[in-house]
């Protein structure tokens, strides 16, 4: 689940944490398998940005174009940092799709990306802990 709300499918995986945790799953294990999901699918959005760019004016392309070069002027303001904010709902899968156009290092987007991702799990397992 969270593989597949990583990439541009519009999916929210926190529920389903929420709902693991609540039954009793070790949280330690699914912040892990949260956590690797989540980037492994931002790493398809790497590969979608890093190939699929002269599909842009195509009808099927999942960004506007207006949407597409907001992102990249953003992109190229904030650099490679950004993608400490890929984690967020709104605009989060789009950085790692550009992040592929950009010709970012994988290993430098895999830090990165893995490390705002596992922060927001993290954090999501802390507050239901605190609810539940």
């Amino acid at each position: 689940m969270s593989f597949l709300a990583a990439t541009l499918i519009p999916f929210y995986s926190e529920v389903a944490l929420v709902g693991l945790l609540a039954t009793g799953h070790d949280p330690w294990l699914l912040w892990l398998f949260a956590s690797s999901g989540n980037t492994l699918g931002a790493v398809v959005n790497w590969l979608l940005g890093r190939y699929l760019l002269h599909f842009e004016y195509k009808r099927w392309f999942p960004f506007k174009i207006s949407q597409l070069h907001r992102y990249q002027h953003w992109y190229q303001r904030f650099g490679v940092w950004s993608l400490l904010l890929s984690w967020l709902p709104a605009g989060g899968d789009a950085l790692t799709f550009i992040a592929g156009i950009m010709r970012v290092r994988l290993w430098v987007f895999l830090i990165l990306v893995g490390l705002g991702k596992s922060l927001r799990y993290a954090l999501v397992i802390v507050v239901s802990d605190q609810i539940l």
